[in-house]
């Protein structure tokens, strides 16, 4: 799946407990080259009601949180990660009467920050934290969710404020990161992913009126994803793609 990576690699997947994440484990399980498998979530793994695999490794921590970040470094210990996958987002919130903005007069600066926090600031906070496990000579892929409406170019709708800049955000940290990262590690690809509405929980208030061919399943997102990822290069350092690994417009 992932022949380009070494034998034994090290894989470090963040929203262990997502519908996406979740199913990225499993399919990273089916890789004869997978060594291990570090699997960060809030609360305890849950791996379909069955015993969890010993190449799993679990890290209970909230990675938005810089104490959840630091326990994770420690749990790394500086060990080489070939594969970086981040799986956590939001788009709506109950808790925190978050919702996706129809109207600009909905904007709320509470809201607006807190999406912006998870989708764009925690993932560049978590790069840099594990900066020293993907620097260096080894081969080592970070891929990050982002979505679509992310794209300026391609926004002909308007609407969901916060999530479109903060996936925008998003897009433009993971950028600038890549070309960082090069300087100090030649190997590095770092890609932002857009997955399509898959059936999870991020998107079940709106799947109402998504055609049931374009709701795609968790395991399904994660073949496809990790399929897109298997065939860049290091020249694809810093690029957006989608599920069907068509390149989308920044």
């Amino acid at each position: 799946m992932l022949a380009h990576l070494p034998e034994n690699f090290t894989a470090v997947v963040i929203g262990a407990n997502g519908g996406i994440g979740n199913a990225v484990i499993r399919t990273l399980l089916t890789d004869t080259h997978v060594g291990k498998v570090v699997a960060v979530s809030r609360s305890p793994l849950s791996f379909q009601d069955s015993p969890i695999p010993h190449s799993i490794e679990t890290v209970h921590a909230d990675i938005t949180t810089e104490t959840g970040r630091k326990a994770l470094c420690e749990q790394l210990n500086k060990r080489p990660v070939h594969l970086l996958f981040n799986a956590i987002g939001t788009l709506h919130d109950d808790t925190r009467n978050v919702q996706p903005e129809k109207r600009l007069e909905q904007l709320d600066e509470s809201s607006f920050a807190h999406v912006m926090h998870v989708n764009a600031a925690t993932p560049a906070l978590l790069i840099a934290a594990l900066k020293s496990s993907l620097q260096g000579k080894h081969p080592s892929i970070i891929a990050s969710l982002s979505a679509r409406v992310g794209s300026i170019g391609d926004n002909g709708h308007g609407g969901w404020y916060s999530y479109r800049a903060s996936k925008a955000a998003h897009n433009m940290l993971m950028k600038t990161i890549s070309i960082e990262l090069t300087r100090s590690n030649k190997q590095s690809i770092v890609l932002c992913l857009h997955p399509g509405t898959t059936d999870t929980s991020l998107s079940k208030p709106f799947q109402a009126r998504v055609p049931s061919e374009k709701l795609f399943t968790p395991d399904f997102v994660a073949q496809q994803l990790l399929s897109v990822i298997s065939k860049r290069t290091p020249e694809d350092t810093g690029s957006f793609w989608d599920w069907a690994g068509e390149p989308i417009e920044w």
